[in-house]
């Protein structure tokens, strides 16, 4: 008997239109061939389910065993599999004497179908030997069968018996080597093949290198097992490992994907030898170009990304072996995938050195016009993956910085906003980093004003102008084109003539009463009412005027962007500063500062205004007052000049800095170092060494971590802490659960201890959730002894990040047949389980948080005094990161924002920002959380809520 019962899928059974057994009989005895298929696949998923209906069996053996219909005899080895083949004793039953019989006949057909389907199905009852003795002469005859789906079917048969019960056919091994040999059919030699690797591994490398000159004329599926079976062999000390580095090579030239893919796997990893590095670097570069070569003529994008991972996995182990590939991996480029192009970027990025630096820039330029030249798919998304590229390569190689600065500021006019400001932030740190380019980029940048659309992209080259121009006539130049871009000055008045040209000025005063036409309209009270419409000619002619033609850093501030005026302020005032500090040409001096000063004035004056879409805000204002009042007082505060012309420009310098030095630690820590070999250093074991990327691939091991098998178990204390009281003590059941979060699972364990003096019959454990939660197993009955135990496990799925809840009953018959009860305690599920700290860029976390519509605004209520510990404590409750730097958060304010960041183990984002104040009261403020789901924007909420709740000093 099997030591233990088989685990099958649980299939949805409607109740309702369930048959009776009387009604399956029937329709097994007397009914069509339809009508058997039908009662037989209900019995099936009726005994899957827990209810096996023993009384059908003999009506099966009957009725259904004796059809010639291929269709039931597949279905009728479905439903071997899954009946109760024993008796209450553990004995075979009698009746499987009968079954047994019919399966020796079905070995003996002479369909060839009906042959290999019987030895596919032997497979799955490898686990009852009274069932495969009987079968083992006739299995073994299949082996010689003149149809090859009988012997590659007959192999596998073999294979699983043996495996199970090697005492059944002690002369497999032999028998496998004599099939092996004889053998013409391409599958069968595989299945044969694969038997040898698993159970005769000798025999599998004996034969391996009797056709070790045939390998590139085998059969794909033969190949890939070859390869697994080489590197099964070189997990021990083979002797035969130069001879298998050949036969990798020889499988690079393979026509399949999947072989060469394996063999350039396996190819790094053959040897860890330090001192065959020389000869390896060769076997290494070839196994690279193979990926290269895959990369580029794959067509599936999945396969694409496999490959370039381990591509990339293989740059890091040994740096220079992709050195000469650089152009190669470039071609990759020419997928349409998004995902497939970033993966080869990063990697050519890192690949790129001051020897092919040239050569990149030049392609990756190529790459940026095609996308100019002619649309396709997700051009603007390319067009920006390589404008970052490009800037990444200009600030580390300052050699090709020069090129293509002049070619990217061709960019700033561009529609799609994310790519103007990714060239406007990449020329903003060639201007900082390079001061001889400086005069030859302003001068372009001054020339593309023009050509600017979008208000962010206007702030970056204004505040570059503003810090970096620095010449007399540089100055006077951006003066001229800053006119050109802002039209007529003073703006109102201006557009105030427009209107009047237009007619508009009269017309505003009269107003034209037009009655509306048709049927009077009923109000919700019952009564009747007439609708008068009021048109305006006037108004019609100032929209005429607002919607006419306008240079665009006009139409910017018209259109209500006044934190574009602000920028514009400040500029002008530096500018003005510096040229009053160089030029000892008072009248120009002043003729430029009132020209500032009155650009400065009609952009507040026009922002109260009519002729703007939303009215100026407070901020803008204020910001563009001081900038003014600074002009007015040019000579009396020095401290104000130098705040404009120094201690901005410091502040990004040493932004840059910071940067730097963070990419360097990441860098150093990232870095594998050489390692040099003594001749004392000590052994590597396998099983005590960390895995690294030239590691022989040991898939047993990997599939032992994915299924969680050689997880690391949690401590005593830990497991305690999960533990959750369901019932109370003085209930007729106790009981407890041990809630265990296993990736997507929640494994819940129950225990249950009969409290009373009495058997507790037909108990149920059923549960229940709320939430995104769905129970895998169907609730089981259960008897418990008095003063019992019994243990439950079950089994709940998660789909999404929001707070669960599983709640439940036990039931069970009592004196009489009557029903009790116990209502248990819910569980509560901690999402926190589900969210990991993550990190995003400024740039992209300011454009999810635009796009996500879910906002949870919890206010502060905390007894701590330091904003700082504040942060802290939710970072630590909500396992979300800190975003901003820690420098723009140092120094002695009161006051504090900080934006947060955790993405779910769903893929699910997770947004915040803290904004505190310190007061006297304390600390307040809020934090605003956002998500594109409802679910972890609330859950996320209760859960600082609940924090704050548990930080407060009990009174």
């Amino acid at each position: 008997m099997a030591t233990e019962a088989p685990c099958y899928t649980v299939v949805f059974e409607d109740t309702t239109e369930s048959p009776s057994t009387q009604e399956l009989r029937a329709s097994l005895e007397k009914g069509s061939d339809e009508d058997r298929l039908d009662a037989l696949r209900r019995i099936i998923v009726s005994t899957i389910n827990g209810n096996p209906q023993p009384t059908l069996l003999m009506p099966i053996i009957q009725y259904i065993m004796p059809s010639k219909n291929k269709q039931l005899k597949k279905l009728l080895h479905f439903y071997w599999e899954v009946c109760p083949k024993y008796d209450e004793n553990g004995k075979l039953k009698q009746e499987m004497i009968l079954v047994v019989n019919a399966i020796r006949n079905d070995l003996q057909h002479p369909n060839e179908y009906i042959r290999g389907a019987t030895l596919r199905f032997l497979q799955k009852i490898s686990k009852d030997a009274e069932l495969l003795e009987p079968l083992i002469p006739t299995c073994r005859s299949c082996l010689e069968h003149r149809h090859s789906y009988v012997r590659k079917n007959a192999v596998f048969a073999v294979y699983t018996i043996y495996r199970e019960y090697e005492h059944l056919i002690p002369d497999a091994p032999e028998l496998m080597q004599t099939f092996i040999a004889a053998e013409s059919d391409a599958t069968c030699k595989r299945n044969a093949f694969v038997f040898l690797a698993h159970c005769a591994m000798p025999k599998a490398v004996e034969w391996l290198i009797s056709v070790y000159d045939q390998l590139t004329s085998l059969d794909e599926l033969l190949q890939m097992s070859i390869i697994e079976v080489i590197r099964l062999d070189c997990k021990n000390d083979t002797t035969h490992r130069p001879r298998y580095i050949r036969c990798m090579f020889e499988l690079l030239n393979s026509s399949s994907h999947a072989v060469k893919y394996e063999a350039a796997t396996t190819l790094t990893t053959l040897t860890q030898n330090p001192a065959a590095v020389k000869g390896m670097f060769t076997v290494r570069s070839t196994a690279a170009s193979c990926f290269v070569n895959l990369v580029i003529k794959e067509s599936d994008n999945n396969v694409k990304l496999i490959v370039l991972d381990w591509l990339d996995t293989l740059r890091s182990k040994h740096v220079h072996i992709l050195d000469g590939l650089t152009m190669d991996v470039l071609q990759v480029l020419s997928s349409a995938d998004m995902e497939v192009r970033r993966k080869a970027m990063s990697i050519v990025l890192s690949m790129t050195s001051s020897r092919n630096v040239e050569e990149v820039v030049l392609f990756l330029k190529k790459q940026l016009q095609r996308t100019q030249e002619r649309e396709f798919e997700k051009a603007p998304e390319y067009r920006q993956l390589l404008i970052q590229s490009i800037h990444v390569l200009a600030v580390k190689f300052s050699e090709v910085a020069a090129n293509v600065v002049h070619a990217l500021m061709e960019f700033l006019g561009d529609s799609n906003n994310a790519s103007a400001l990714d060239v406007v932030a990449f020329v903003r740190e060639v201007v900082e980093k390079f001061p001889h380019l400086r005069p030859s980029i302003c001068d372009k940048l001054t020339q593309t004003l023009t050509e600017i659309k979008s208000g962010k992209t206007f702030r970056g080259v204004l505040w570059i102008l503003g810090e970096y121009v620095e010449g007399l006539s540089d100055i006077q130049a951006t003066f001229q084109e800053i006119r050109k871009v802002l039209g007529e000055i003073p703006i109102l008045a201006s557009e105030q003539r427009l209107l009047d040209e237009a007619g508009g000025d009269e017309e505003v005063k009269e107003e034209k009463k037009v009655e509306g036409g048709g049927r009077p309209k009923v109000l919700a009270d019952g009564t009747y009412a007439t609708e008068t419409a009021y048109t305006s000619a006037g108004s019609a002619r100032l929209e005429a005027v607002k919607a006419a033609s306008k240079p665009p850093l006009r139409a910017l501030i018209l259109g209500g962007d006044f934190f574009t005026g602000s920028v514009l302020a400040s500029t002008l005032t530096k500018l003005v500063l510096r040229f009053d500090d160089l030029t000892e040409d008072r009248p120009k001096a002043n003729a430029l500062r009132a020209e500032s000063m009155l650009i400065m004035t009609s952009i507040i004056r026009v922002g109260q205004s009519k002729f703007v879409t939303v009215p100026i805000d407070e901020d803008s204002n204020e910001r563009i007052l001081n900038c003014i009042q600074t002009l007015s007082e040019l000579q009396d505060k020095s401290v104000v000049h130098d705040i404009f012309l120094k201690d901005t420009k410091a502040a990004y310098s040493k932004m840059l800095v910071a940067q730097e030095k963070k990419a360097a630690e990441k860098k150093e820590s990232e870095s594998t170092q050489d390692r040099i070999v003594q001749v004392d250093d000590l052994l590597t074991f396998r099983q005590f060494s960390k895995k690294s990327a030239d590691d022989p691939i040991d898939y047993v091991e990997d599939l032992g971590k994915a299924t969680g098998i050689a997880e690391v178990r949690e401590d005593f204390i830990s497991n305690l802490s999960r533990i959750s009281q369901l019932t109370g003590f003085s209930d007729p059941i106790y009981a407890e659960a041990y809630v265990k979060m296993h990736g997507f699972d929640i494994m819940l364990d129950v225990l249950l201890v009969n409290q009373t003096p009495n058997t507790l019959q037909n108990l149920c454990l059923d549960f229940a959730t709320l939430g995104d939660l769905k129970l895998v197993e169907r609730p089981v009955v259960y008897t418990i002894a008095p003063h019992g135990f019994q243990s439950i496990k079950a089994t709940i799925k998660v789909s999404s990040t929001e707070t669960g809840v599983i709640f439940g009953s036990i039931l069970w018959e009592g004196p009489a047949l009557s029903e009790c009860c116990v209502i248990l305690n819910d569980i509560h599920i901690d999402i926190m389980d589900y969210i990991k700290p993550a990190y995003c860029s400024e740039a992209q976390f300011r454009n999810m948080w635009t796009e996500f519509e879910w906002e949870n605004r919890v206010n502060v209520s905390t007894n701590m005094s330091d904003p700082r510990d504040y942060l802290k404590h939710v970072m630590k409750s909500t396992n979300m990161s800190c975003l901003t730097p820690e420098g723009a958060m140092s120094g002695d304010c009161d006051f504090l924002s900080a934006n947060m960041y955790a993405r779910s183990l769903f893929g699910e984002d997770a947004l915040a920002n803290l904004s505190i104040e310190k007061t006297e009261a304390g600390i307040v403020g809020h934090v605003r959380i956002r998500s594109k789901t409802q679910g972890i924007a609330l859950s996320l909420g209760d859960r600082i809520t609940m924090s704050q709740k548990d930080n407060k000093p009990s009174i």
